[in-house]
């Protein structure tokens, strides 16, 4: 069976590994860019930008090179219960792969245990994996769902994320202050009208709920 790029890419949970490019090659395209602004990429306080640029990217865009079995380490327990489990406001930091810029926000993640629960800290993990990747904010919702749900097959997983564009807030419609949010419902959370409510009502607590 033959499968396209983004199929793999999906199944193997990154991207399918490209030629390798060189911190000297990444800082000169940075310089091209700066030329191509109408700077001067040899002046002081631009001098070292390629190099800060380089390394800003890298670990802005660091999920790429993470895993979900690395990053778990084994955190995946087995416990005896079905309430809903959530950890809401966890902040998110992402970059937008249509211009670069970034998306800021925060995601509010629950799930119902079928037998299994994972540590806390790791929901936040994952959130944080994906989202430093070059993402769209639907696609990350829908990462962070499924994630979760092929690690625990849970009862049912719950994603809200809402964040704010800097491609519409600096640029093109220039609208401060709107927020996109978007949401994943698998499981019990899309099938039961009550469970849905429960978690909407959870989270429309949190004081920075949109």
């Amino acid at each position: 069976m033959n499968f396209t790029k983004r199929q793999i890419e999906v199944i193997c949970d990154r991207p399918i590994s490209l030629p390798p490019v060189s911190e000297a090659e990444m800082q000169q395209a940075v310089r091209t860019l700066l030329l191509g602004m109408g700077e001067d990429p040899d002046r002081e306080g631009l001098r070292d930008t390629p190099k800060r640029v380089v390394k800003a990217l890298k670990f802005l865009t660091s999920g790429y090179h993470q895993s979900l079995d690395e990053l778990l380490n084994g955190a995946v327990f087995h416990e005896d219960t079905n309430e809903m489990v959530l950890v809401r406001d966890i902040d998110l930091f992402s970059s937008c792969e249509h211009h670069i810029l970034p998306i800021l926000g925060r995601a509010h993640v629950a799930y119902i245990p079928n037998g299994k629960v994972i540590g806390l800290s790791k929901i936040a993990r994952i959130c944080e994996m994906y989202a430093r990747r070059l993402q769209v904010q639907e696609r990350l919702t829908q990462q962070i769902a499924d994630a979760l749900q092929g690690l625990l097959k849970p009862q049912g997983v719950a994603v809200v994320v809402e964040a704010t564009h800097m491609c519409m807030v600096m640029r093109g419609v220039q609208k401060p202050g709107s927020w996109t949010v978007t949401s994943s419902m698998q499981g019990v959370f899309a099938n039961d009208a009550k469970t849905r409510q429960e978690f909407m009502n959870l989270i429309r607590h949190s004081p920075s709920f949109h």
